[in-house]
């Protein structure tokens, strides 16, 4: 509990014991004096408890901000305080202090439980380093991560965490990644290792040479994504938002209406004002919004927290909510669906030795990160040829110049674009082509293997409910079917360029009686398609700048199995959203409609206060599941 709350809670103590000192004395010496004095009985403990929402109330008139919660708390008790001077009502006193003291413990409360959810979330994405070890010529230096420049090398002891990504050059070690990709199994790194920024060293001493500056680590990355979800709200936060804004003022309105309308209807305004005030007063104490304004995006953000705890992050309530309605999920293959870690499993020369079409091939790729390159450089080795005049060829392959003679390296698409008279080769992989001035050389064939979570992934989200799910692929048609059968979509679309794949979404997003659209790539090349689509989802993005940048959703580590395990916590949070607005808004208007009607009785301020109070505790309560289903 903080300075203020622990302030708070002895005001609020102190004023129950001031209230039950006021009732004992005026029950027992001034049941007969005037009733300006049992008013400054009940002032001390009123003002006491009060007085912050007075001053509230007041400051916000004064700014323009006139309708809000301390305004309708400050008018309702302050009309209790004053009903018992009209003529033919009775004195509300008790009931004033009380309701504010239950405002008050209510406000406490909710103080608390935001701030434990806020805790909750700051500790989760508490990976931040604060310092980092630069060995330089003095020795060891302990800065600033954002100090240390690309290229330098830092230790990293055992129970530290990583302040910057890169490679590791000396030591073997275990990372602990929970906080970025939500798994608890350890993971080993050696000498050529990845390192990412957040993790915590668990074993090893690490010498890592690195690889980016801080402001653009993972996470920093990580970190400026969670500060700026606020700004992508959803459809629900702002209908609350437009809600509150008309809200408030309406019931002002109202509360007026039946403090006057009724009496002079009735054609005796003198004796009856005060019973309908008193009604009135009530009303505006149930109308308090606070239910619907703090539990729905606490609702939304312990969502966002529980799904960071898992390794998915989202960027914002929007996109939790469009990824909750997902009813169509298209995945790219490579990456995604498969390991996208490519072999060379065969090579068929013509007129060349294998080692040499190899060569060929592997040097024309030198300058490509496409994985398929760092397969046939893996095979190939170092290079010594001269390439000059490179030209990449989206979805077809690479042309290139080895001294005078011009090499193309690709698909059949690129073999018949050039006029070369190729064999067919029939192959459980990815065939790459390569053609000496239009002259056929040979095919090397590169595999790729299907995750061993994929086809689970496709399953598990049939069963949470999206009706289809179809896989986009620059690959040969016999090959998309294979791996088509292999993970169980019920649609495939083959030998597909970049191009293509967002004219494919298109038409699925247009098709009639289409869902939300999820799609899912491996972050890299396919950030046209995840900007294009209702829901874009980056897999196995660790480290990876266009995921981050260009998705909705980011899956921190490759497991397939987590989308259907985000979408269920979507869901989930939302049906929470909606059970709040259910609960205060039905609870609300029920209570309302009776007060207005006098059917309340002598339960007519329990249930007021419960109405408003009450209801946003079970509220608050409900919005707090989103934090503890991420565990």
């Amino acid at each position: 509990m903080t300075r203020r709350q622990k302030k708070n809670l002895y005001r609020i103590i102190g004023a129950a014991i001031l209230l039950v000192a006021a009732v004992l004395v005026e029950r027992l010496l001034l049941s007969d004096a005037p009733l300006y004095l049992h008013l400054f009985l009940y002032l001390p403990a009123y003002f006491l408890v009060g007085y912050d929402v007075l001053w509230d109330a007041l400051r916000n008139i004064v700014h323009g901000q006139i309708f809000d919660e301390n305004f309708l708390m400050a008018i309702a008790t302050v009309g209790a305080m004053a009903l018992g001077f009209l003529p033919g009502a009775e004195s509300e006193f008790t009931e004033a202090v009380f309701v504010m003291i239950v405002f008050q413990t209510g406000e406490l409360f909710q103080s608390i439980a935001v701030g434990k959810s806020r805790r909750s979330i700051a500790a989760l994405m508490d990976i931040r380093p604060e310092t980092a070890c630069a060995l330089r010529e003095t020795g060891e230096i302990i800065v600033s991560p954002d100090e240390v420049a690309v290229g330098e090398t830092i230790l990293i002891r055992p129970g530290e965490k990583v302040p910057l990504d890169g490679r590791v050059i000396t030591g073997r070690s275990d990372l602990n990644t929970l906080a970025l990709t939500g798994e608890a199994a350890p993971r080993a790194v050696e000498e050529g290792d990845e390192v990412f920024s957040g993790c915590t060293n668990l074993t090893g001493a690490l010498q890592v040479r690195v690889e980016k500056p801080f402001a653009d680590s993972t996470v920093s990355r990580i970190l400026q994504l969670m500060e700026d979800m606020g700004t992508r709200k959803s459809q629900s936060e702002k209908f609350i938002t437009r809600f509150a804004k008309y809200y408030t003022p309406l019931v002002v309105l109202a509360a007026l209406l039946v403090a006057f309308l009724p009496p002079l209807c009735m054609g005796n305004f003198r004796g009856l004002f005060a019973q309908w005030l008193a009604r009135a007063l009530t009303f505006l104490v149930i109308s308090c919004p606070c239910a619907l304004v703090i539990s729905v995006p606490l609702s939304f953000f312990g969502g966002i927290g529980g799904a960071s705890r898992m390794g998915v992050l989202i960027k914002g309530s929007q996109d939790l909510e469009a990824l909750a309605k997902t009813e169509i999920a298209v995945f790219d293959k490579t990456g995604t669906l498969t390991q996208g870690s490519f072999t060379v499993t065969g090579v068929h020369p013509i007129g060349v030795s294998a080692d040499q079409l190899l060569a060929l091939a592997a040097a024309v790729e030198s300058g490509s990160n496409h994985p398929i390159a760092k397969a046939l450089r893996a095979r190939a080795g170092e290079s010594t040829l001269a390439v000059s005049q490179i030209t990449e060829l989206p979805g077809r392959g690479i042309c290139a110049r080895i001294g005078s003679q011009q090499i193309a390296v690709g698909n059949r698409a690129l073999m018949q674009e050039i006029g070369a008279e190729m064999s067919e080769i029939s192959a459980n992989g990815t065939v790459i082509y390569v053609a000496k001035e239009s002259k056929y050389l040979g095919a090397i064939v590169i595999s790729d293997t299907v995750k061993q979570g994929a086809a689970q992934a496709v399953a598990d989200l049939k069963a949470c409910g999206v009706k289809r799910t179809v896989m986009l692929t620059g690959d040969r048609e016999a090959l998309a079917c294979e791996v088509a059968k292999q993970v169980g979509v019920d649609d495939y679309r083959a030998e597909l360029l970049p191009a293509d794949k967002v004219r494919e979404v298109e038409v699925l997003l247009t098709a009639p009686h289409k869902g939300t659209l999820a799609f899912v790539g491996d972050g890299i090349n396919d950030a046209p398609v995840l900007a294009r689509a209702d829901v874009g989802v980056a897999m196995g993005a660790l480290g990876s700048d266009v995921a981050i940048e260009a998705a909705d959703v980011v899956l921190m580590d490759d497991d397939p199995c987590k989308l259907a395990r985000a979408i269920r916590h979507a869901r989930s949070t939302v049906a929470i959203v909606r059970q709040n607005i259910v609960l205060a808004l039905g609870v609300k208007g029920a209570v309302l409609i009776c007060s207005a009607l006098g059917l309340l009785g002598a339960w007519r301020m329990p249930l007021a206060i419960f109405a408003d109070v009450g209801v946003a505790v079970i509220a608050i309560l409900n919005a707090m599941r989103t934090l503890r289903q991420g565990r």
